[in-house]
């Protein structure tokens, strides 16, 4: 495997597999259609020259505005090979985002998928000076012929201009003049402050982290994954799409988040790529259901996680006796084979990133029978730093370094990463390279960690996110969020302390929960909303923090709370694209709130 960018990828995986494989397997109307790797080629050519006839050249930015689809796929592969950079966006920017964007690249044109992305583009595409072409992967609006085109007419164009194998050879072609060292793409990092900024990723970047992630997980070309994650986020890009295509496995697409739990039943996938939240939502609600349960059944599911977390830890000790053995067989064919059954999947890779993975969590999946493989990474380094490997798994961490990617630890606790997937650098902002990148080569990733006695990584937390208290400790306070979070009761919280006595926390409660808890306590409502200033409410989830904070040091613990009437969301502005907490914006959303949890004295 001798390729060097991702068109020598792309073409050496369909010459091997042709038309024996289905390479993506997506719904339309209801039904599973599928797409072979023959034909997938063919599409991708005659999208590429359809982009070609459009006067789009080498370097051009092309923008991406789509959810998860086909589409999706078939265009960015027709990007990279004419050698133009792809721009993928998130479908939930506003107008304003993308005209910053796309007047920051310079995008020569963009692809968006339907009459509603289209609208959002047309608001400010006349302050965007370098935008000369938009395509449209619907056919849901009306085509000018000049400026906005179906995606579907410019594939067809493609088509008709050659016979397929002249395609072939033209697209070859351009594809064999691009380098190693040539950008694939810019991915604009969202930010949780400022505007965001362009992290180039080349060819060599994205290659490099692919052939290292796909050895270290040894991904097989038999494996089927199951796609839900966005794709114009790097995560996803790199381990759910391309690793998994190096490699010739199936690439199922969701039909949406919402549909994850039916179509995992449908797919049956080995490999899922998800975030902590997912897994998080998924163990609440094992809970949840078993507290529904008479008391016989709760106690065998208690004994059987008991024994389930204990045979984990022996595992991860390297020893486990042979009791042990005897009982985790018995609790698995009480319980978790149960679990399995109803989850839909009897053997599964979780593999989790983009956020800190609750050690809980990460054990509880363990434990039932399924395997979690967690690990690190950021958009600038294309994405992933680590991953846990089968034989050296360390609950809490994310395993070691991907081989050729060096890390060390600064003085201050801060994460350096180096090595072959490091970007280039910031689109346009040598300022930002130089302060994210010293001369030599290490990346500065913003993150706190240690390495363990058995070489992995542990993060600790973000270096903005420290707290200070006002009598001088240092808090981290992420692990405490993960850990609070583990209540049935709590949706997501944000710890807030820094230069105060002490630590508080706002809460967005679980309002399913919530109700099923006023139920039980004969409290009526006409609204949920109401129930988050019922005092015994609040007495329930104070009893549930205090639970779940009990091992924490005293200043580590919170103090006081306030549950918030709405969630964090992308739409509120107190979320990023990738679902991380704007901490400074909802401090200052809820700067009274947080003045009342501290003037109580």
């Amino acid at each position: 495997m001798s390729y060097c960018t991702v068109p020598e990828m792309f073409y050496f995986i369909c010459d091997k597999y042709k038309d024996t494989r289905n390479a993506y397997g997506y719904k339309v109307d209801g039904k599973w259609e599928f797409l072979n790797h023959d034909t997938l080629r063919d599409k991708v050519e005659c999208f590429a020259l359809g982009l070609l006839n459009l006067g789009i050249k080498k370097g051009d930015r092309i923008g991406l505005v789509s959810e998860n689809r086909i589409e999706w796929v078939v265009a960015d592969l027709a990007i990279a090979a004419i050698g133009a950079v792809g721009v993928p966006l998130f479908p939930t920017l506003t107008p304003k985002q993308e005209e910053y964007i796309f007047n920051n690249c310079g995008a020569s044109a963009v692809i968006v998928s339907n009459n509603f992305q289209l609208k959002k583009l047309l608001e400010v595409n006349n302050n965007i000076p370098t935008l000369r072409h938009i395509v449209v992967i619907n056919n849901d609006f009306k085509e000018d012929g000049v400026n906005i085109k179906a995606m579907e007419s410019v594939l067809a164009t493609g088509c008709d201009i050659r016979p397929r194998e002249q395609r072939s050879s033209i697209i070859a072609e351009h594809a064999a003049k691009i380098e190693a060292d040539d950008l694939l793409t810019i991915i604009y990092t969202s930010g949780t402050t400022g505007d965001p900024k362009g992290v180039m990723l080349t060819h060599k970047n994205i290659i490099s982290n692919v052939k290292a992630a796909r050895e270290a997980v040894r991904f097989k070309e038999q494996d089927i994954f199951l796609s839900f994650l966005p794709l114009c986020h790097s995560y996803e890009r790199t381990t759910g799409y391309y690793s998994a295509f190096s490699i010739g496995a199936t690439i199922y697409f969701a039909e949406s988040i919402e549909t994850v739990a039916s179509n995992l039943k449908e797919v049956k996938p080995t490999f899922l790529t998800t975030v902590p939240k997912l897994m998080e939502t998924v163990k609440k609600r094992i809970y949840a259901n078993m507290d529904r349960e008479k008391e016989s059944k709760k106690k065998i599911f208690n004994w059987a996680v008991s024994i389930g977390t204990k045979y984990v830890r022996a595992r991860q000790a390297g020893k486990i006796p042979m009791v042990l053995k005897s009982q985790y067989k018995l609790a698995d064919k009480l319980v978790f084979s149960k679990i399995r059954k109803k989850i839909g999947v009897e053997q599964i890779n979780f593999v989790s990133g983009g956020a800190a993975l609750s050690p809980a969590v990460e054990e509880f999946f363990f434990a039932i029978g399924y395997s979690v493989i967690a690990g690190y990474g950021l958009t600038e380094s294309s994405p992933i730093v680590t991953v846990a490997r089968y034989d050296n798994f360390e609950l809490g961490t994310v395993g070691s370094a991907l081989e050729g990617v060096e890390i060390k630890i600064a003085a201050d606790g801060e994460i350096l990463v180096r090595g072959p997937n490091i970007m280039k650098g910031y689109w346009n902002d040598p300022e930002a390279t130089r302060l994210a990148i010293d001369e030599d080569g290490w990346l500065y990733t913003g993150d706190i960690g240690v390495i363990t006695e058995r070489n992995n990584l542990r993060i600790t937390d973000r270096k903005k996110d420290l707290i200070v208290s006002s009598g001088g400790k240092n808090i981290a306070p992420q692990p405490i969020e993960n850990i609070l979070s583990l209540s049935p009761f709590i949706e997501r919280c944000i710890i807030i302390g820094d230069n105060r006595e002490f630590l508080t926390a706002l809460i967005t409660p679980d309002f399913e929960q919530i109700k099923a808890l006023a139920d039980n306590f004969g409290i009526g409502y006409s609204n949920p909303t109401e129930l988050i200033s019922n005092e015994k409410i609040i007495s329930a989830i104070k009893q549930d923090i205090d639970r779940l904070q009990k091992d924490l040091a005293k200043y580590e613990r919170v103090r006081r709370f306030k549950l918030l009437t709405e969630p964090f969301s992308i739409e509120n502005g107190t979320l990023t694209p990738k679902m991380s907490i704007k901490r400074h914006i909802v401090e200052r959303k809820y700067s009274d709130l947080i003045d009342q949890m501290y003037d109580r004295m």
